[in-house]
């Protein structure tokens, strides 16, 4: 196993230049191979999830979603406001490279870090603000294990059998993200690579609350902008592509092969999230007018939206039953 992480960090040495050494010996980010295989499990439990789940009965999960939900709604919350109270300054060596000591510096935020290092919007290097850029990456790699986190999001729908919800574009979303961001955080730990973890931390505070809300059945019928965080989620992207791409116009010292990639791997979300948004709210609406259209040729709705009249199949039909959850 030795052989094969030095064979590959000679790989990436080769392809990608050597690593950024202020993330040397940091939790998970010395050698791929941990990364890798958290991925590899993942796909086999999406694989293997179902088929287990299949012919046993859903879980409900209700108190435990609400706690997770709220933990990465506060997570989100923690990585993208500004820190309100200043810790007192260490001079260690291990308050500089350990992100477990990260509680003993002063506010480790990203709109912190960001604000304090007078970050560039157009481009920013990696190695131009001195401890804002410690900030930066010491936030970072939360925003990195916090993808580790959220493959929690796919098991909780197996376990509650929304298979559903398995898509293409989530899996696809859940998989890659936590193994770009690990090259992210060995390369370009900081720097314009802020932008986009930035935003994403935003939407994630307002998806986890809606997700954490909707664990609740109570709540359920008081939610509805969950269309609008999809928004958010193209808007976001789209954003993200256009302060990358100020990166390569006005170049700076932050490598612009990687402001290539995050252009292509936008561009790639964009196109799989717009489906999703199409197939899952322009035809419902398009479905639900047909059927109100429908109702009314029929002479089944009323002028103030009730039914007036009754099929004589309804007697027939037999109630659902309702999940507790």
């Amino acid at each position: 196993m030795e052989h094969f992480d030095a064979s590959l960090s000679t790989y990436f040495k080769a392809l990608l230049g050597p690593r950024d050494t202020r993330v040397k010996g940091w939790f998970l980010l010395d050698n791929y191979i941990p990364t890798f295989i958290c991925s590899v499990i993942y796909l086999l439990i999406v694989w293997l999830g179902p088929k287990y789940m299949r012919n046993k009965q859903p879980f409900s999960c209700r108190g435990i979603l609400v706690v997770y939900n709220l933990g990465l709604t506060l997570l989100s919350l923690y990585m993208f406001c500004e820190s309100k109270r200043e810790q007192p300054r260490r001079s260690t060596c291990a308050s500089l490279t350990d992100p477990w000591t990260q509680q003993q510096l002063p506010g480790n935020r990203l709109v912190t870090g960001v604000w304090e290092g007078k970050y560039n919007f157009f481009c920013q290097g990696t190695r131009t603000a001195g401890e804002s850029d410690m900030k930066i990456i010491r936030v970072l790699w939360w925003y990195y294990f916090s993808k580790l986190i959220e493959f929690m999001d796919t098991f909780f729908f197996i376990l509650r059998k929304n298979n559903h919800q398995i898509t293409v574009l989530h899996v696809y979303h859940h998989a890659s993200m936590l193994n770009i961001w690990w090259f992210v955080m060995n390369w370009v730990p900081c720097g314009h690579s802020y932008f986009g973890a930035t935003l994403n931390s935003f939407i994630h505070v307002l998806m986890y609350s809606y997700y954490g809300l909707s664990s609740v059945p109570s709540m359920r019928p008081y939610l509805w902008w969950k269309k609008y965080i999809t928004q958010g989620q193209l808007l976001q992207f789209v954003l993200t592509i256009i302060q990358t791409s100020c990166g390569v116009i006005w170049p700076c010292t932050f490598p612009l092969g990687w402001l290539y990639f995050q252009i292509g791997y936008m561009i790639s979300l964009i196109a799989l999230f717009t489906n999703f948004y199409i197939q899952t709210y322009n035809r419902k609406e398009a479905s639900r007018r047909k059927d109100h259209l429908k109702d009314h040729q029929n002479g089944s709705v009323a002028a103030n939206g009730h039914t007036n009249s009754f099929s004589p199949l309804e007697n027939n039909v037999k109630p659902r039953k309702l999940r507790k959850d």
